[in-house]
């Protein structure tokens, strides 16, 4: 994992999909936002509509998340929503919009970790299209759930095993060591007197 080109992308962690199944996955994806922003890194937030006439309507006769009070962000997620890099929002289950995609290519972004709600829907789609669309995906295995239980949040992940690869699940505390890293790194660079020389820099 890149950190110094990756966006975290936190899928749908919206009250409507918020659920006994779902709720208790909340405090990990909180520790991990605000591990993420505090080392000054880029956030991504998805939140999804079900537009009127859509397939989930149409097809599956799917009627939930239709209003703003099931559309909105966790309470304590949407205090991160001012200063985030971007706020998706879809009316597909893939975070991985048109919109992203373009802030990728101008930020330069090479990785997504991807991390939140439904594990078996949003989620593995995002990181399907990121893989796709040329973009390393990580999913956070325990920053993640399914309001479905934990059936199809396990099924998803043996998916994802299979088709995006075993190496690119991870956890919150695997996350969270590579951000405290590089906040040891930002704090030595702090540190330095400017215009200071490395160690090992060589004089012509």
């Amino acid at each position: 994992m890149d950190l110094s080109r990756a966006a975290l992308v936190v899928v749908d962690v919206q009250q409507g999909f918020v659920n006994e199944h779902s709720e208790p996955v909340v405090p990990q994806v909180l520790e991990l936002v605000e591990a993420w922003r505090g080392a000054g890194l880029p956030l991504v937030l998805a939140k999804f509509y079900n537009a009127p006439g859509s397939p989930y309507e149409r097809i599956s006769g799917w009627l939930r998340l239709r209003t703003p009070e099931e559309q909105a962000l966790v309470p304590a997620l949407q205090a991160y929503a001012q200063d985030a890099e971007l706020v998706v929002e879809k009316p597909v289950s893939s975070a991985l919009t048109a919109e992203l995609a373009q802030r990728a290519r101008e930020r330069a972004w090479t990785d997504l970790v991807v991390c939140g709600i439904d594990t078996d829907s949003c989620v593995y789609d995002t990181a399907v299209a990121a893989y796709h669309g040329g973009l390393t995906p990580w999913i956070v295995t325990d920053a993640c759930a399914s309001s479905g239980g934990d059936e199809p949040h396990e099924a998803a992940l043996l998916l994802a095993r299979r088709n995006i690869g075993e190496g690119q699940l991870t956890t919150v505390s695997a996350v969270l060591a590579d951000l405290a890293d590089v906040r040891a790194a930002q704090a030595v660079a702090r540190s330095r007197p400017a215009g200071a020389e490395r160690e090992g820099d060589v004089h012509a």
